[in-house]
């Protein structure tokens, strides 16, 4: 939840990728299909709260969850509702604006929201961020690559750096496919293990596992990666 990556694809096709940074005791469960209101939506369970913090329906949208707004906010419990409950809640809605207008935003901690929308020609991409005051929505461009690194760690000279080593490996890449976007979440950095892609701060917190969803002509296909249990589990249905 705390590396993502966006990468065009063309028309309605894109890949998503998410490391998550988090302690190595909350160790989270591979993706399943699971039911939420009417929908099913596909993602890895976080056992402690039971949300997530990447989902997909396969259908039309991709969500990732960021902890922390656009600085890093002090951390103040209680809060309303944990924000990975907040993304399967996502679901629930009938669209983007839907949930921008009617879920209600007060009490929750700092969070940024990656909203990827995907409709027979054309991917939409959006940004929200919830600042502990007001929410941010801001429309981007999905022909464009995009990365977020989450606040909550990475200070901001930190995160201009990790940008500069996206837009790198971005201009040295023919094609985007899954198999180097993971590569590249895996090895991108400079070997300082408190800031690379694949990060380690004493154990304390560190990057538990990675997460990438395609929209393909096919259908969707995610990856997920559990760095702790070093093995891969592959879900390729469409």
């Amino acid at each position: 939840m705390c590396t993502v990556t966006f990468l065009p694809k063309g028309n309605d096709k894109y890949i998503l990728t998410s490391n998550r940074d988090e302690t190595p005791k909350r160790a989270a469960l591979a993706p399943e299909a699971y039911v939420v209101g009417d929908t099913t939506i596909y993602f890895p369970k976080d056992p402690l709260a039971g949300g997530t913090w990447i989902a997909t329906d396969k259908s039309r949208f991709t969500i990732c969850l960021l902890n922390g707004g656009f600085e890093k906010h002090s951390h103040t419990p209680p809060y309303r509702l944990s924000r990975g409950q907040m993304v399967l809640q996502f679901f629930e809605h009938a669209d983007l604006h839907s949930f921008t207008q009617t879920f209600e935003f007060g009490g929750m901690e700092p969070f940024t929201l990656v909203v990827v929308e995907s409709t027979s020609q054309k991917v939409f991409l959006n940004q929200l961020v919830w600042d502990g005051l007001e929410l941010h929505s801001k429309s981007l461009d999905a022909d464009q690559t995009f990365i977020w690194s989450s606040s909550t760690l990475y200070p901001e000279p930190v995160r201009a750096e990790r940008k500069s080593w996206f837009e790198q490996w971005t201009l040295n890449q023919q094609v985007f496919d899954q198999p180097t976007i993971m590569e590249f979440h895996k090895s991108g950095g400079k070997g300082d293990a408190w800031n690379d892609f694949v990060m380690n701060r004493n154990g304390v917190v560190q990057t538990v596992s990675i997460t990438s969803i395609e929209k393909q002509d096919t259908g969707f296909n995610m990856i997920y990666e559990d760095l702790l249990k070093e093995k891969g589990v592959i879900d390729a249905s469409s």
